[in-house]
This record gives C-alpha cells, structure tokens and sequence, in this order.
C-alpha cells in the first residue's frame, strides 16, 4: 500500500474508475487471478484453492479465486444509505452491487465492510478512540475534523475512509488510508483509486487498470 510516512497525496493520475458492477466484477475476478499468483502463501493457496485449481497453479497457468461476497441487493444497499444519510459514491455503489464486501486486501486492512457494516468512523470503538487520542494531541485538528465526517468503508490495524465532503466532478468522494500509528492520512481520489493502492506497484499493473 501506500507509504504512511509520506503526508502527501497520492497522485490522482488516473486509475480507471469502474462505477458498474459488472465492470467492477471483472476487475476483482483479475485481482482475485493476481492475488494468487504474487499474494498468497502455500497454506493459503490450500484454503483458497480446489484440487484442480491447485494442480493448475503447479502447472504455471493462470488460476483464478473469487475473493468477495455475493452482490449486495439494492434494497440492502439502500437501506445503509438511509441509515447513514447518504447516498455512496458511483465507485462504492457498483462495488456493492458486484460483491457485498470483499477480504486479502494487504496485511493491514481485513477487508471492505459490508454495506451494511459501513459506519461513520466516529461511531465505532476503534474510531472514536483513535479520534479521541488524535485530539488530544496539538496539531492535529484536520486529521480529526477528516475522522469526525469521514465514513469507515474497510479497517485492520490501519483505517479505509471516505469523504462525504470533498466530491469531484465525476460525483467520486476523496477516499483515504490511514495508519493510526504513522499518522498523516494518504489521499486518493476515489475509492476505486484507494482499492487499487493494493497492487499499483506491481507487474500485473497493465493487467488490472
């Protein structure tokens, strides 16, 4: 992912942003082929992998894994949105509606929430704790006016947010990862550009933008 140490925002160059499910089913299909491939460890592969696939994977082919949930229903999806007085950004909704979640993102995120596990990060136990502690330290009123508005989307050890106040054009909120340890939220357009973070650096790049 993203260097946390580095304050600056993530380049906005452009990663293609999928807002339909089925452009975001074809993408996590790919991304579930490349998890395999450069990811997962021996045991994993166990778990993820049946037999045939695995003989296949011995054999150098491209083996692929679906990695989500089933598509979330509208009327599922709706009902997080009225919860929350909102309505999710084109990117967030068509991930939604492609797969009601989603694991094996990196080592320190466990996976996008649900739609209906999604929360204001200021409700939730971990949130409010790290809010409270980024509060009481000078400094840092951004960061905690950001954790104050910000939607909880995915979290491990380090927090995915999204920005209900800063849209662009294209109706996508600014999205951000954020490690509680290292401070200094890392920006990103989207929440298609934020999911990508993941791999952008690897050489299955051209395969998955």
């Amino acid at each position: 992912m993203a260097d946390m140490s580095d304050p600056t925002k993530h380049s906005d160059n452009a990663v293609a942003v999928p807002t339909s499910p089925q452009e975001w089913r074809d993408l996590l299909e790919r991304y579930g082929e490349w998890y395999v491939k450069n990811c997962a460890d021996d045991d994993e592969l166990v778990d993820l992998l049946d037999e045939d696939q695995l003989d296949a994977f011995d054999r150098e082919e491209r083996v692929s894994v679906w990695l989500g949930e089933a598509p979330a229903r509208e009327d599922a999806l709706v009902a997080s949105e009225d919860r929350l007085g909102v309505r999710f950004p084109p990117s967030l909704r068509g991930f939604y509606l492609a797969s009601d979640g989603w694991t094996h993102l990196d080592a320190w995120v466990e996976g996008v929430h649900p739609c209906g596990r999604v929360s204001w990060m200021r409700d939730g136990d971990a949130g409010r704790r790290v809010t409270e502690t980024y509060d009481s330290i000078p400094g840092n009123e951004d960061d905690v006016q950001l954790f104050r508005r910000s939607l909880e989307i995915a979290r491990g050890e380090d927090f995915w947010l999204l920005d209900p106040t800063d849209v662009g054009p294209d109706g996508e909120w600014a999205a951000y990862e954020f490690a509680p340890k290292y401070g200094n939220p890392t920006r990103f357009p989207s929440f298609s550009a934020l999911f990508h973070s993941g791999y952008d650096d690897t050489d299955e790049d051209e395969d998955l933008a």
